[in-house]
């Protein structure tokens, strides 16, 4: 992937010093999904592939619930490499890598995203709480990104912790058909929606246009 090797070739901070491979992302080039993550664990960080623990078993299996798989969608995280000790991202590190991620959402162009988590919700919905918005479709006009769809929820190893969470985890999953059905059979370049500044609940959707392939 070409953009994948521009990434490796770039040193933005100093986990590329420390980490064991670099973890870009996979998935369908032409996924109407996008789940965007954290950041590696040591087990991403050994092969430079994301979610593939625990937490990336529990990823497949609810996909499964709501007939997707892996191949059907595109997997991010905020960092592109593995913080030490698995350690949160720092302030500088995620702003290092956003140019990235945002370069990622524009290639694949997503009906939906799905920030997984407080660290990927902070990027694109910034000051907000993963416990009040998780599960709520809200829009957002991201500079330089357009008019994009958000459906915050939490993190499946945030789930592992807390089993309880789990069922809502679950509910939030079940919204995923119905949502992607909408945004399919209501398309709108979302400026001229009736937004109230930046923020509204999901109204008309937004615009989808099938891209030209930049990944290969």
């Amino acid at each position: 992937m070409a953009l994948n090797k521009e990434i490796a070739s770039k040193s933005c901070c100093s986990l590329s010093q420390t980490r064991t491979n670099l973890v870009p992302g996979e998935g369908s080039p032409e996924a109407r999904i996008m789940f965007i993550g954290e950041a590696p664990g040591q087990k991403e960080d050994q092969e430079g592939k994301p979610f593939i623990g625990a937490a990336g078993k529990l990823l497949s299996d609810l996909l499964l619930t709501i007939g997707l798989k892996r191949e059907d969608i595109f997997i991010a995280n905020v960092l592109k490499c593995r913080p030490p000790g698995n350690r949160d991202p720092l302030p500088a590190e995620a702003a290092a890598c956003l140019p990235w991620l945002s370069r990622q959402v524009a290639i694949i162009d997503p009906l939906l995203i799905i920030p997984l988590g407080r660290h990927a919700m902070e990027r694109f919905l910034p000051g907000m709480k993963i416990s009040a918005v998780r599960g709520k479709i809200l829009r957002r006009n991201v500079p330089g990104l357009g008019f994009r769809v958000f459906m915050p929820t939490y993190h499946p190893a945030a789930v592992l912790y807390h089993r309880e969470w789990l069922t809502v985890l679950e509910s939030d999953f079940k919204k995923i058909p119905q949502i992607l059905e909408y945004l399919t059979e209501n398309p709108s370049n979302g400026e001229t929606d009736n937004v109230s500044g930046n923020w509204d609940t999901l109204e008309l959707g937004v615009k989808k246009e099938r891209k030209q392939e930049q990944f290969f």
